[in-house]
């Protein structure tokens, strides 16, 4: 059996590997565990490697500081890719109020710790080293150590207070997001409420009653007004007719007609009656409406069609076809001329059978390549937002230059890269399967390094009278403003239940408790309004960190 022990206890790169794959295993079979409804997901992971650490599983120290970095380098920029394409839209619409409560939970939390200082006992500079801690935000705790050496004081309890508060500031967001779902949550509150409507299209019909209308081509009804249309089929009498720009529109035309779903009122001022049919149903056979007209959906996979504006490709001209609709992953936009055509994207095209399969080869549609994850540009994004993370940037009254770190860093290039990359002509699409495969096990594997880190020392600092009056403090200054913001985002009634875990867990910097969001609340409305407040929040957290130290110690 001397071989068998060697696995764990000899030190080296098997070791390493069958280390942290054993903690990840255990973790995620017992992640499927629940507790009176209750489940804390991947957490387990994080608890399974501070039980290994206590009872003296250990690897090497720079292997685990390589893994622990490049498993939340891997999930943060995975997490940027993902929600980069639908990232500015939101930020639009929705991201001033998202920061806004993001950094109430900031700014409560640090009112917390400098009233909590002088009550305690607690030095301020331990009492940093708690918020850190707490708030998870290591960033920060490098910031108030490079303040506190340019005073010329020691930092080690600085990072002490952060170490014996981390775990709990990891788990006490998944508690508090627990106790906020079991008694305040309403079955409403559950509900995907995202306010991007104009990321929503809304397919009508019509009847062509406007007597201005009457004689004029479509391109000379869309000049005359501001709403955005795509007419797809005219039905007149008996005959289909697929339009086009100079189609010449009549009075009793049918049109079915696509739009955006919040100027559905608009198309009835336009265009005149709305006919009472349900065009938005989940399942309609397009093909058998009409027998001399098709609908298909066709898969851009021609690399050269990335970035391209859909008006340049001339379509209509060139194909005898319209495209009404594009669908980017679960987000369908209308297909307006300026749209930007990603690699990947669903295009639904109109027309006669001919000329669909002729555009079709022009499209590429060949959904096989799409099932091949484009690896090489995620090593390079990683590059490049590690890259981003190191660059120092020089603040007024501030000694010590302030970085995006190796969490911020990625986190920004991914959401670049995956909202802007289709103008640079970058292919940054992959698949959902591959995604969500990446982020999981780029945070199941930072996890099992950060508890099995944290468990040699965490019990014996525990029992210590000193440890755990720090750990009391540093479970208050995490579920407090969690549990007291996220309250009261509730009582607003504005967002849903998800959008507020990615709020919590966005200003508390604290990509676990997203995990566990994205686990047990359905669509991706964690990961997006997380991705929206965490640039902020972090970068605010360290510049509240190194102000606190250079004005207050």
């Amino acid at each position: 059996m001397d071989w068998f022990n060697g696995l764990f206890a000899i030190q080296s790169s098997i070791q390493t590997i069958v280390v942290l794959s054993a903690i990840c295993a255990v973790g995620l079979a017992l992640a499927k565990l629940k507790v009176m409804g209750v489940s804390l997901g991947v957490a387990f992971v994080f608890f399974v490697g501070i039980v290994a650490g206590h009872f003296g599983l250990s690897v090497d120290h720079a292997v685990l500081d390589y893994a622990e970095t490049f498993g939340l380098v891997l999930f943060v920029y995975m997490l940027g890719l993902h929600v980069g394409p639908n990232f500015f839209n939101s930020l639009r619409h929705e991201g001033m109020p998202l920061n806004m409560w993001s950094l109430a939970v900031i700014l409560l939390g640090t009112a917390m710790a400098l009233a909590m200082s002088p009550l305690t006992g607690v030095s301020l500079p331990d009492m940093v080293g708690l918020l850190c801690g707490a708030t998870t935000n290591t960033p920060a705790l490098g910031a108030a150590q490079q303040a506190l050496s340019h005073l010329g004081q020691p930092s080690g309890s600085l990072a002490l207070g952060t170490a014996v508060t981390y775990p709990l500031g990891v788990v006490g967001v998944i508690l508090a997001m627990v106790v906020l779902r079991k008694l305040f949550v309403r079955p409403d509150d559950l509900k995907v409420c995202s306010g991007n409507d104009d990321n929503k299209t809304y397919i009508g019909e019509y009847r062509v009653e406007n007597p201005a209308l009457d004689g004029k081509t479509i391109a000379q009804v869309a000049q005359h007004t501001m709403d955005k249309f795509i007419i797809s089929r005219i039905w007149r009498g008996k005959e289909v007719i697929v339009p086009f720009a100079n189609t010449v529109l009549h009075k009793d035309d049918d049109l079915l007609v696509v739009t955006m779903r919040n100027e559905e009122a608009a198309m009835e001022l336009l265009f005149g009656e709305k006919v009472n049919r349900n065009w938005n149903r989940e399942k309609i056979d397009w093909n058998h409406i009409d027998s001399t007209v098709e609908s298909r959906e066709i898969i851009i996979s021609r690399t050269v069609l990335n970035g391209k504006r859909l008006g340049e490709l001339q379509l209509r001209n060139a194909y005898g076809v319209n495209v009404s609709r594009v669908f980017r992953g679960d987000i369908k936009l209308l297909a307006t001329d300026d749209l930007r055509l990603q690699y990947g994207d669903r295009v639904v095209c109109v027309g006669e059978h001919d000329a669909l399969h002729n555009v079709s080869r022009f499209f590429g549609n060949a959904e096989r390549r799409l099932n091949e994850p484009n690896v090489g540009s995620i090593f390079l994004g990683v590059i490049l937002g590690l890259a981003l993370g190191t660059i120092p940037l020089s603040l007024p009254g501030m000694s010590a230059p302030v970085r995006l770190g190796i969490a911020g860093g990625p986190i920004v290039m991914g959401i670049m890269v995956g909202a802007l990359g289709p103008r640079m002509h970058i292919i940054s699409y992959t698949t959902n399967s591959a995604s969500l495969m990446l982020r999981k096990f780029g945070l199941s594997l930072y996890l099992a390094c950060l508890g099995l880190d944290a468990g040699k020392d965490f019990f014996a600092t525990v029992v210590r009278p000193e440890g755990l009056m720090w750990i009391g403090l540093g479970f208050l200054l995490t579920v407090v403003p969690v549990l007291t913001v996220g309250f009261a985002i509730l009582q607003t009634r504005k967002f849903d239940f998800g959008t507020i875990c990615g709020i919590l867990c966005g200003s508390m910097a604290n990509p676990m408790a997203l995990g566990y969001a994205n686990d047990t609340i359905e669509g991706d409305t964690p990961s997006i309004s997380y991705a929206s407040v965490y640039p902020l929040g972090m970068f605010l957290r360290v510049i509240i960190a190194q102000v606190i130290i250079m004005f207050l110690v």
